[in-house]
């Protein structure tokens, strides 16, 4: 019988560990694409002011954007890179390293957001 306890407890501890470390590193993840995908946001609303008044028309001034993104990401407390995509898209990614509880060393996750300049006519 005591056998089959400490079988049984050891599984029991194990199903633990994995739901605990498991339920950090899906936070760590939704932390990480949270800020990811706002930054991505506020970059993308960083339109270049001289061209629109002008009538140049409405794009991304993209040094703005990628200062804006990335302070949004500092005051978010993650870090992260700012790339450009297709289209004139924001591209943001992520990365945050999850310590666990009950496993050794460290878990890495990585969140991506975009985001791109919609201007609709009026």
């Amino acid at each position: 019988m005591s056998l089959f306890v400490a079988v049984s407890a050891a599984t029991i501890m194990l199903l633990i560990a994995f739901v605990i470390d498991g339920a950090g590193k899906l936070r760590s993840l939704n932390h990480a694409e949270s800020a990811a995908q706002e930054a991505a946001r506020t970059g993308a609303q960083a339109v270049n002011a001289g061209q629109a008044i002008s009538g140049g028309g409405i794009t991304i001034d993209r040094n703005a954007a990628q200062n804006a993104a990335l302070s949004y990401l500092r005051s978010a407390g993650a870090t992260g890179t700012v790339t450009w995509g297709a289209g004139g898209s924001i591209n943001v990614a992520v990365t945050e390293t999850y310590h666990p509880y009950f496993w050794p060393g460290d878990m890495t996750v990585t969140g991506h957001g975009s985001a791109t300049l919609i201007v609709q006519g009026g």
